[in-house]
Formats: C-alpha cells, sequence, structure tokens
C-alpha cells in the first residue's frame, strides 16, 4: 500500500502530531508527512517538524483580513506541497474547506459527538461538561471536517468510562489514551481507501 501523503495542522505541544510519528515508525501507518502548519510561532510541534526535517510554515490567522483569505492561504500550501490528506492536530482556528478539499480533512474532538461537541467546546471545557452533565460514558470521534464546527461526518467513535473521582484533567488524559488509538487507526482505514461517505453516513470497511 502506497503511503498516504498528509499535511498536519497545529496550534500547540503537538502531542497528536507524535502519536501520529510514533505509529508510522513502529506501527507502519501508512503516511508521509509532506508539510506541518501551526497557528503559532511558539508551538511546540513545529519544533518536533524540524526535528524530524518535515517542511513546516506558520499561518497566523490575524495576518488576514477574512477567514476566506486564512483558509485559501492554509490549502494552498497544502496543495503546494501535494497533501492528499489534511489532519487537524489541536488546531484552533476555524477553517473554510475548499470543494477540492471536501472529505480531505479529518479532526479527532474528545467527546462523542454530537454531545458537548461545536464552538467553544475545547480542551478542558469539554470534560467538565461531560463531568457536570453526569455522563457515565464519554470518548472520541474522528470525522471529517466541514465549515461549521464539528459537525462533519463521523468515521468513527470510541467510548471510555467518566468515573466519579474524575477531574477534568484526569478525564482529558483518560480520553486522550483513547484518541491515541484511534486516530492513527481510522488515518489509516482513509490511506487504504477502506472510508466511503454518502451524505452523512461513513462506511468504514476495515480498521488498520
Amino acid at each position: 500500500m502506497r503511503n498516504l501523503p498528509i499535511a498536519v495542522l497545529l496550534s500547540g505541544n503537538g502531542t497528536t502530531f507524535e502519536n501520529l510519528q510514533h505509529w508510522k515508525l513502529t506501527q507502519g501507518l501508512p503516511i508521509d508527512f509532506q508539510l506541518v502548519i501551526s497557528s503559532r510561532e511558539s508551538a511546540r510541534g513545529l519544533q518536533l517538524a524540524r526535528e524530524n526535517a518535515i517542511v513546516n510554515q506558520v499561518v497566523r490567522r490575524r495576518d488576514f483580513v477574512t477567514s476566506a483569505a486564512h483558509s485559501e492561504a492554509i490549502f494552498s500550501l497544502c496543495r503546494e506541497h501535494r497533501a492528499q490528506l489534511v489532519v487537524m492536530a489541536g488546531y484552533i482556528e476555524h477553517l473554510l474547506i475548499p470543494s477540492d478539499f471536501v472529505h480531505r480533512v479529518v479532526n479527532i474532538h474528545p467527546s462523542l459527538i454530537p454531545a458537548f461537541c461545536g464552538q467553544g467546546f475545547y480542551g478542558l471545557k469539554v470534560h467538565q461538561a461531560a463531568i457536570d452533565y453526569g455522563v457515565r460514558l464519554t470518548g472520541c470521534t474522528v470525522h471529517f471536517v466541514d465549515n461549521e464546527y464539528d459537525h462533519g461526518p463521523i468515521i468513527a467513535q470510541r467510548m471510555c468510562p467518566v468515573l466519579e473521582a474524575d477531574t477534568a484533567e484526569s478525564l482529558q488524559q483518560r480520553v486522550f489514551d483513547v484518541e491515541r488509538q484511534l486516530y492513527p487507526e481510522a488515518i489509516a482505514a482513509i490511506a487504504a481507501g477502506n472510508v466511503q461517505v454518502a451524505g452523512r453516513k461513513v462506511k468504514v470497511n476495515a480498521i488498520f
């Protein structure tokens, strides 16, 4: 199977990016990192890209008058570097998806969408909301990205328990442990051509 050329978008520590690198090296995840784009110059993920000789770029939202111009700059770079899939890895900016990248941008959200998702639900806020609501199960969702927050077709979901003694921090770690497994598996399925989309329904023929 040929490796899938990807671009990674990040804003912070790069833990999701680092996990994908680990899976590529140890599990044979069939991807090639073409480009890393960060919304922040201080993002640790940029340093990880440089250490691994991966092309990297900072694209700041505030440098553009409109969201459309910002989004076009991002996807122009992805086209230039021939990325076939754009992987959001803790990227905090909202993007508008151009027609040639529909169903070619993926994200992982730390809840079981449609619960605890949408604008404003990120980081510890998601996990505190789950605790406050009193749910017994939470998890993560891999989905295609469209022009609405946490709205695109769902590729895969995986659950984990919410424990009575949980804090937002402890629940975040447990969910991230699940994310570390599910996201690479879903990307591997896409790379293998095992993911098909029909409207809002996604058929996954095999997981890595």
